[in-house]
């Protein structure tokens, strides 16, 4: 499902000595643990990944599909022949596939959309049967005509310049560009502001010509690519939008469609710059600033005038199965602590980037492992390898199957390893904060297969090239730690991080790999080949990537948390909500003053009545001593308890009991009442942004308070987010005598 950047990771378990002994082990172990990921490494085939991505991409395979049971039997036996006890988990889920779908200008010209991607004699199955074709899951049933209005991106700042221009989308049709958010943002804001339909195109300015050769000469987006995908309010709660909180079983009780926040009430429809152009260039109106500008070569205006257009969907809203494929080794010495890893298995036509490619990795280390069983291994802790049916429509497969399981995974769940595609070029590693030394230390055992340098290096490398001042590249030239990204939306994590409380990573390789092919026809196994990684070899790198990581964790002597690097990164967000409030204070204090100067003067101008700004409410100074206070005490806590991980000098049964209550620990940042508007939603450090979707948002009740201007409920938050700092620091407190 989603699109990267990638950023990385760092910390300290055990301090990391001359004889690089692996944080979570003794030396003895750490000796050990290597001579294993030689043996695991010496399994991992480039050509067999490539086989597996050529077969699980062969058709298209969407959730409900024949395709996709195909893929998840094909998955269930690869599982059973490596030794796993594997078998499919089936879950009965609402998806919607189009019926109707209708786009057409009547006014000032006549214009039909073609809404349909050509197949291509260079691309095999760009013309198979059976393909979904364009259009945007969860939009709404509708039959609508009205003006249209140019609105760029569709984010919130976006209506703004259009109210300070005297544009009312109430009533009328958006046409927003993909970008700059995730993309169900677009028609929800726009439905917020009374638009009564909502049109997302892809411009080339972003995403086609203007980027290199389009397809199929070059890898990027042709003037008839179309991007689907999902437009649930999945910052209300992903998976099935009539089970929220319960795993959406054969008998479960499901909500009325009516019933479900998380589906949209207009009628919403992706469409190609191709059919982009011809409503644009209709459009009349003042024209845009420049940064509004796309890369057509055509006037953008932003409208409305004559230009009207007809919209209509309409959806089969079926009851289907999703299927979760689980293979289970267990542990043979701490059988209740899981260390569950995962991909998906859907896409939205062939998928071979997205997400078979991340697949095939996953399936390589299955292979892997596999072989290891034969000589007699078997891990301390138990490992769940699963393949996720439904991620695409809205992590459905994976929310499912974890509300289904919520309360063993939060009494069994060590972590979640999650990956969806994967391309070539660089490391990316988000996750939990307490993982950073844990991670550092195996992006420093990868060696990129490009440069022959560590994972760890060739990222340093980048950052030092991309650095954007003197003082930036000083600092990444002395980076000795890579720094885990948080962690929004987007993919299978979610459910297990910001619900369950259960810690996760979300590992993947890209940044020099073609795009162009996202969530289209084109995601095929031609395009990969030629434009992503077509020796396969990055595929290698994130198997054992994510290899080391299922490994490690279940062998570790004892579990490789450092919540020191938690500390640090949860006192760094906070520090960035007080120097955002200092600067909306001064933001706003010099922008009332103008508008007060000004005020008179656009009162009397009788041409522009609508263009006089409203002042904004001063920004009141807000106290953050219970936040400063909470992580005062994580500080020593989280040092304490890392003084005495250090010693290892524990007990088998006091390194069980250990376990539990590292693994467990981030469960204290979970709030029962959730977030506000969005209870589903419990972890208190990290979500989606409300109006970002993937994006992340750190301490969001705080931030999202502020952001907003809700400066009572910014200031109870603070609270909240205080408690369950608290909370954990007196929970790691304990641990630490």
């Amino acid at each position: 499902m989603r699109k990267i950047l990638f950023v990385f990771a760092a910390f300290t378990f055990i301090t990391v000595n001359a004889q690089k002994i692996i944080p979570g082990f003794t030396a003895a172990g750490t000796q050990q643990q290597k001579q294993l990921e030689e043996k695991f490494d010496q399994q991992l085939n480039a050509q067999r990944i490539g086989n597996n991505i050529k077969t699980m991409s062969a058709v298209p395979h969407n959730i409900s599909s024949q395709g996709s049971k195909n893929v998840a039997e094909y998955v269930l036996s690869q599982y059973k022949a490596a030794g796993l006890d594997a078998k499919i988990e089936t879950y009965h889920v609402l998806f919607p596939t189009p019926k109707t779908r209708v786009l057409e200008m009547t006014s000032p010209t006549v214009f039909k959309a073609l809404l349909k991607e050509p197949a291509l004699k260079e691309d095999a199955t760009s013309g198979q049967e059976n393909q979904l074709p364009t259009y945007n899951a969860w939009s709404a049933d509708g039959d609508v005509t009205a003006q249209l209005v140019f609105v760029n991106y569709g984010l919130p700042d976006d209506y703004e310049k259009l109210a300070s221009m005297g544009i009312d989308v109430n009533g009328k049709i958006v046409i927003a560009k993909y970008g700059r958010s995730w993309r169900g943002i677009k028609p929800k804001v726009a439905q917020e502001h009374g638009a009564i339909g909502c049109l997302i195109y892809s411009d080339p300015k972003d995403d086609g010509y203007t980027a290199g050769d389009v397809y199929p000469k070059g890898a990027y987006k042709s003037e008839y690519g179309v991007q689907r995908g999902s437009v649930m309010d999945m910052v209300i709660y992903p998976g099935d939008p009539l089970t929220p909180g319960v795993g959406a079983t054969e008998n479960a009780k499901r909500l009325q469609r009516s019933e479900a926040t998380t589906i949209l009430k207009i009628p919403v429809l992706p469409i190609s710059y191709h059919d982009a152009q011809p409503l644009l260039e209709a459009l009349e109106g003042e024209v845009v600033p420049a940064d509004w500008r796309g890369g057509l070569p055509i006037t953008y205006h932003f409208g409305p005038g004559k230009t009207v257009v007809h919209l209509k969907t309409e959806f089969n809203w079926d009851i289907v199965p999703a299927y979760d494929v689980v293979g289970m080794l267990r542990g043979s010495e701490y059988p209740d602590e899981w260390i569950i890893r995962g991909n998906h298995h859907d896409a939205w036509v062939n998928g071979a980037s997205d997400p078979i490619s991340g697949l095939a990795a996953e399936l390589e280390e299955v292979k892997a492992i596999g072989e290891l069983i034969k000589t007699g291994w078997k891990p301390k802790r138990t490992i769940i390898y699963c393949a996720w049916d439904g991620e695409e429509p809205g992590l459905i497969g994976s929310t499912e199957w974890a509300e289904d399981h919520a309360k063993e995974l939060q009494q069994k769940g060590v972590i979640y390893i999650n990956s969806d595609s994967n391309g070539r070029g660089f490391l990316g590693a988000s996750g939990s904060h307490a993982f950073e030394s844990f991670m550092t230390d195996i992006a420093k055992d990868v060696t990129d297969p490009e440069t022959g340098a560590t994972v760890f290096d060739r990222t340093k490398a980048e950052s030092m090239i991309n650095a954007g001042t003197a003082k930036a590249k000083k600092e990444a030239a002395n980076m000795d730690e890579l720094k885990l990204g948080a962690l929004g939306s987007g993919s299978d994590y979610s459910s297990f991080l910001q619900h369950l409380g259960i810690p996760s990573l979300d590992l993947g390789f890209g940044g020099e790999d073609g795009g162009g092919d996202y969530h289209s026809i084109y995601d095929s196994y031609d395009h990969y080949v030629r434009f992503n990684d077509g020796t396969f070899r990055y595929g290698v790198a994130l198997a054992k990537t994510a290899g080391r990581a299922v490994l490690r964790m279940a062998n570790a002597d004892v579990l490789p948390f450092d919540f020191t690097s938690l500390y640090k990164t949860i006192n760094g967000y906070a520090s960035e909500l007080s120097s955002l409030t200092d600067q909306m204070r001064e933001t706003t204090e010099a922008e009332n003053l103008v508008i007060r100067q000004n005020a008179y003067q656009l009162a009397a101008d009788p041409k522009e009545p609508r263009k006089i700004p409203v002042a904004k409410s001063d920004v009141p100074y807000l106290n953050f001593t219970p936040l400063q206070n909470a992580l005062h005490g994580l500080d020593t806590a989280s040092k304490r308890l890392r003084e005495k991980l250090a010693k290892n000098d524990m007990s088998s049964s006091a390194r069980s009991n250990m376990d539990q209550v590292l693994y467990k620990a981030e469960q204290q940042l979970l709030s029962e009442a959730g977030l506000p508007r969005r209870g589903w939603y419990k972890h208190t450090i990290y979500a989606p942004g409300f109006y970002t979707g993937y994006g992340v948002k750190t301490l969001p009740g705080i931030r999202e308070a502020i952001e907003q201007r809700n400066w009572t409920e910014a200031q109870q938050q603070v609270f909240v987010v205080a408690q369950s700092i608290e909370r954990l620091a007196n929970y790691l407190n304990a641990a630490g005598k």
